[in-house]
């Protein structure tokens, strides 16, 4: 009898809703005609609320001051500040006129901005004058001799900023501007956080962004009834897709609670504002959840929502849904390559499958699991590289082919560079990254499963595993560990004691470092790369590190 082979991991996206192929501006114009009277936008911060119809008022005047500045279809048009209305101002008003908007990280210190500013080419810089502690205006005067392309700087809220608004001017010459714009055109750069060197910026058009934004509210459910919090940044695919696009492709609203994250400013902003759909990375509702005042705020209005930016620990989801009512939150997965999403769950998947797997494969893309040696297609239930291919996938690297060479093929399949595994119906769980597989003894170890493990612990918060050098196995394991209010030390004998009789022995962390916080990027994504510096650094490994470990 011959045997049946293995279903590959293989699965592409079905879908009864066509793409979109029109440009960003066209789409918010249609949602205006439809919606023009119902709200907008909400800024918590200072009250500002917006209708649809005012809120295009606000982005056309804008894009007209930024045509009569000189701007033009492919300028690059930089955006350095934390949320606020004006970035979202900015980012329409772009659109509409064909410029490439350049987000700007607003941890960026002196050095990264002026890479970046150079490295796009940036004519025009839209910026915060100051964010907390950190002095924007005072940087730019410092870099700005040393960035040739950039001809003008706009800070918010000073007379240049009111001056560049322009109320009057006639829409011919918008309605023009939208005319000789392509989907496919370049619209955003978007610097992806390498974990070394410089970012890279991946650049990316109409079509990627406005149809991966309105295909996962589509899959949240969205209408125009809904009220969206989006406490995650905005110059991130977080915030400006899945947040501000998917919420305008609905005509639903939008409420920026504070320029960024507070736990307490989020909940109280879902509470007043009646929010149906919250959005954060895994750390930012473990914040929720713990803080104090938690019980007292009404979050009864919650519906659904997304964690997504890192993997999402099981006892934390359960949270989610139990104790914020979020009954039908999904996780996305993808990345900013990817515009940004690729897989995601649905409301109607069942609990497990909401908290053990990142979905099923996007409408309208493909997803592959390869072996990362032979680059051929791995049967379903077998780990390996995740792939991506279709519309969502970036133009490429801005001016860095070499660089988009390495990550997409000659097919067009995005590399992603994690570890993945597809079951029997198509649900994919991601194990971990290529580059944090640690490898012990000849044993492959994926620091997923010992995270999700270790948060069954009833005295761990949150918990991070990296690897670090080992004379005798080459690698072992160190596990960062958040420990909650008022619980006993946590020791390696300790959690070696827990773990006995439920890991395998080689999955036990040697080493166990007490911390108050991760290293993280602005996005909510803990830094290993740093995390492993460190460690080596206070276990004094850096002569095994330098022989055997980069």
């Amino acid at each position: 009898m011959t045997a049946v082979a293995a279903l590959p991991s293989y699965a592409s996206g079905l879908a009864d809703v066509p793409l979109f192929g029109d440009t960003i501006g066209d789409n918010l114009d249609r949602m205006v005609a439809r919606y023009g009277n119902r709200e907008a936008l909400v800024d918590c911060v200072n009250g500002g609320r917006w209708t649809y119809s005012q809120l295009r008022a606000e982005i056309d005047a804008l894009a007209h001051g930024l045509a009569a500045a000189g701007i033009e279809k492919g300028d690059r048009v930089g955006i350095w500040a934390p949320n606020c209305p004006e970035w979202l101002f900015t980012q329409y008003a772009t659109a509409k006129i064909g410029a490439i908007l350049v987000n700007i990280n607003p941890a960026y210190r002196v050095t990264e901005l002026e890479y970046v500013l150079n490295q796009a080419g940036i004519r025009l810089l839209i910026a915060a004058p100051s964010f907390q502690t950190t002095d924007y205006a005072a940087m730019i005067v410092q870099v700005r001799p040393r960035c040739p392309a950039l001809q003008h700087v706009m800070l918010i809220g000073s007379p240049e900023w009111e001056a560049l608004q322009v109320h009057d001017a006639d829409p011919a010459a918008l309605t023009a501007a939208l005319a000789a714009l392509s989907p496919d055109d370049p619209i955003n750069i978007q610097y992806t956080s390498g974990t070394t060197g410089f970012p890279k910026g991946a650049t990316l058009s109409h079509h990627n962004i406005l149809n991966n934004g309105y295909f996962v509210g589509e899959l949240c459910g969205y209408t125009e009834a809904d009220r969206i919090c989006v406490p995650v940044p905005l110059y991130h695919c977080f915030g400006m897709v899945m947040g501000n696009l998917a919420a305008t492709s609905h005509g639903a609203c939008l409420v920026y609670p504070a320029p960024s994250f507070k736990p307490a400013a989020t909940l109280r902003a879902v509470a007043q504002e009646r929010c149906t759909s919250l959005y954060g990375v895994p750390t930012m509702f473990i914040a929720m959840l713990a803080d104090a005042d938690f019980e007292t705020y009404d979050l009864s209005s919650l519906r659904t929502g997304i964690m997504a930016g890192s993997p999402c620990p099981v006892e934390v989801m359960k949270q989610v849904v139990e104790r914020m009512g979020m009954t039908e939150v999904t996780i996305c997965y993808g990345m900013t390559e990817t515009s940004p999403v690729s897989t995601q769950t649905r409301p109607d998947d069942t609990l497990e499958r909401r908290v053990s797997t990142v979905g099923r494969v996007h409408p309208h893309l493909e997803v592959k699991i390869i072996d990362p040696d032979t680059r051929l297609t791995v049967p379903r239930g077998t780990p390996g590289e995740l792939c991506t291919r279709g519309y969502s996938v970036m133009l490429g690297y801005w001016e860095q082919p070499e660089y988009t060479a390495e990550v997409i093929d000659q097919a067009r399949w995005m590399h992603t560079g994690d570890i993945a595994v597809m079951d029997d119906e198509g649900y994919v769980n991601i194990t971990g990254r290529l580059k944090d597989m640690v490898i012990r003894g000849g044993e492959n170890i994926y620091p997923r499963e010992i995270e999700e493990f270790l948060y069954t612990h009833p005295d761990i918060l949150d918990a991070q595993v990296i690897g670090v050098p080992d004379e005798r196995y080459g690698e072992e394991l160190c596990a960062w560990v958040r420990l909650r209010p008022g619980a006993p030390e946590l020791t390696a004998e300790r959690l070696r004691d827990y773990a006995a009789g439920k890991l395998a022995l080689y999955k036990i962390p040697r080493y166990v470092h007490l911390v108050e916080e991760f290293p993280m990027t602005v996005t909510g994504k803990v830094r290993k790369v740093e995390m492993r510096e460190r460690s080596v650094h206070l276990l004094g490994l850096a002569h095994l590190a330098a022989r055997n470990y980069a």
